[in-house]
């Protein structure tokens, strides 16, 4: 089979194709036929290289995470034949492959009839939009801010605090095209978080403060964003983008303001009901339109390096898929 890695850090162009063997799956994993893997951020970081000890450190040869839409074409010890043939999506660590292994527990069956794109973000995009809401307390009436909205998540909390009962949506974006599509997707004010006095564009839209804020970005867009929280506002923090997570100042959390992580794989853990529910909830949205995806761009496995600079450009609106 054909697979993708990379045996040095560097730019995009340190990604290789190269052949392996079919794995097997091992205690409660299955086997995928891949048939689409969404490309993840996060692995840009991976690849560029970073100390031992940081967050973004991955040993050689390098690997890349993604959520994967595929059959089932084997089962390990401990898992139910049943799932032989079952459509699927499933994160995954070893994701840009034509066969991948996954953990049984966590696949989330995809519905006849569900595009790629949706179907991508079950297993992880849509369960992460909405535990972060969740984890934020968010509550009917509520004012959210929303960071890189445009996003291959933050899409998708657009529409789902809105779901959730938001009463004002506020995203921000890089582009004039990111802020006309989360405008599209439901927001109810877009931001240029380019423009340096974007905490007060945020403020002149919520006077009275923000409830919650999503970051995604970190460094100085989080601390930022505890200027405009109201009291008792929260901040979920779900990943990065800018670099190192770093320091939360304390000072304007006297202002009964809190800070709070996010992490699917310790959502799963603390609360393993609550995770399966947001599968389900997420694929009941979609299977209905409540809650839509975009797909930037169609890829072959072959040009997964071509994924990789959309996604530095941060220039996609949306998600990214590879086809094995």
């Amino acid at each position: 089979m054909r697979r993708v890695r990379y045996h040095q850090y560097g730019g995009p162009e340190v990604l290789t194709t190269e052949e392996a063997d079919v794995p097997t799956p091992g205690q409660g994993q299955v086997l995928l036929r891949a048939e689409a893997i969404g490309a993840n951020f996060v692995d840009t970081r991976f690849r560029r290289g970073a100390p031992a000890g940081s967050v973004f450190h991955r040993p050689l040869p390098g690997i890349l995470t993604g959520d994967v839409v595929g059959t089932v074409e084997a089962v390990g010890p401990g898992v139910a034949e049943d799932l032989l043939g079952r459509r699927v999506g499933a994160l995954a660590e070893d994701a840009c492959a034509e066969f991948v292994l996954a953990d049984a527990a966590w696949l989330a069956p995809v519905p006849d009839g569900l595009d790629l794109g949706a179907a991508s973000m079950l297993p992880m995009g849509a369960p992460v939009a909405l535990g972060a809401l969740r984890t934020g307390r968010l509550a009917a009436g509520e004012t959210v801010l929303v960071h890189a909205g445009a996003g291959g998540i933050g899409h998708l909390a657009v529409q789902s605090a809105k779901l959730l009962g938001a009463a004002t949506v506020i995203a921000t974006a890089g582009s004039k095209a990111k802020l006309d599509f989360v405008r599209e997707l439901g927001a109810d004010v877009a931001v240029d978080y380019t423009d340096a006095d974007w905490p007060e564009q945020v403020r002149a839209a919520a006077p009275q403060g923000v409830d919650l804020v999503l970051d995604s970005v970190g460094g100085t867009v989080l601390h930022r964003s505890l200027e405009v929280l109201a009291p008792l506002g929260r901040v979920v923090v779900y990943g990065a983008a800018d670099g190192e997570p770093g320091s939360v100042p304390v000072m304007p959390l006297f202002g009964l303001r809190a800070v709070v992580g996010f992490s699917l794989i310790a959502w799963r853990t603390a609360r393993p009901d609550l995770a399966r529910r947001d599968i389900e909830e997420s694929t009941e949205h979609f299977a209905s339109g409540r809650l839509r995806t975009a797909v930037h761009a169609r890829l072959p496995l072959a040009e997964t390096a071509t994924a990789h600079r959309l996604l530095e450009e941060r220039s996609n609106l949306g998600r990214i898929l590879l086809l094995p």
